[in-house]
């Protein structure tokens, strides 16, 4: 069999990388994974394809990434690369897949985690915001952003995409006994997206900002009109369906 299109299935914590993609003078989680992989190959560079980017410090409990692969055991790989990897990196799966890991993505699902007050056991995983939130207030907010629409008011204005427009699947919030979670689905998203909807909708759940002045802020495609973006290490890349 030719060792083509194979597939990896990856968790992070991206609490010590600055991001997924790879960069100079930075650690990232792509940068890490092919230096390992490329020690595999005798150090000659092996590039992976990853199934999108996530910012610095975001997590992933799913991610997806292709590469083509010399003659090499899948399982093999497996062990070796989690042997070689550091803790915060998991392999968590390699099988033969033709798709591609980026495009071929049809859903993509975040989640977001706030804790309502400190505890020395989350500190990396999620933001402590202690004032309460109106769950009921932010979940009608949250009916205003599923759909085909133009999020330019949640990104970032110095990226480099063609085109704003994203397919919202489902957003919605609940409750836990210690915290809350947004969770979201789309086909696409932007970058920064995730936290400044989180931090738009929080301005929701604590009254500053009406559910009705969701659509105002998408029409007006400015990023200054939503809230400020929320920290990053409450954010995880929850699951990636093809």
């Amino acid at each position: 069999m030719k060792n083509e299109g194979v597939f990896f299935e990856i968790a992070y914590d991206g609490t010590g990388y600055c991001g997924w993609q790879i960069q100079p003078n930075a650690p990232t989680v792509q940068g890490t994974i092919e230096d390992a992989l490329s020690k595999l190959n005798g150090n000659k560079p092996i590039g992976i394809v990853g199934c999108g980017r996530t910012d610095t410090g975001v997590h992933a409990k799913q991610y997806f990434f292709h590469v083509e692969l010399p003659d090499f055991n899948l399982s093999d790989v497996r062990y070796k690369l989690n042997k070689m990897l550091p803790n915060d990196i998991k392999i968590v799966d390699a099988f033969y897949n033709q798709k591609h890991a980026r495009f071929d993505a049809k859903k993509r699902t975040y989640r977001y985690f706030i804790a309502k007050e400190k505890s020395p056991f989350n500190d990396r995983f999620c933001w402590v915001y202690e004032r309460p939130l109106s769950v009921e207030a932010m979940n009608t907010a949250c009916s205003h952003l599923i759909g085909h629409l133009d999020f330019a008011s949640f990104a970032k204005g110095d990226t480099d995409v063609k085109t704003t427009l994203c397919e919202v699947f489902n957003a919605s919030w609940k409750e836990t006994n210690d915290g809350y979670v947004f969770e979201v689905s789309a086909n696409r998203f932007l970058r920064n997206m995730v936290r400044a909807m989180v931090g738009t909708l929080m301005e929701v759940g604590i009254g500053n900002i009406s559910p009705e002045e969701i659509p105002i802020i998408l029409a007006k495609k400015s990023r200054q009109e939503a809230a400020l973006s929320v920290p990053a290490k409450g954010l995880f890349l929850w699951e990636i369906l093809y």
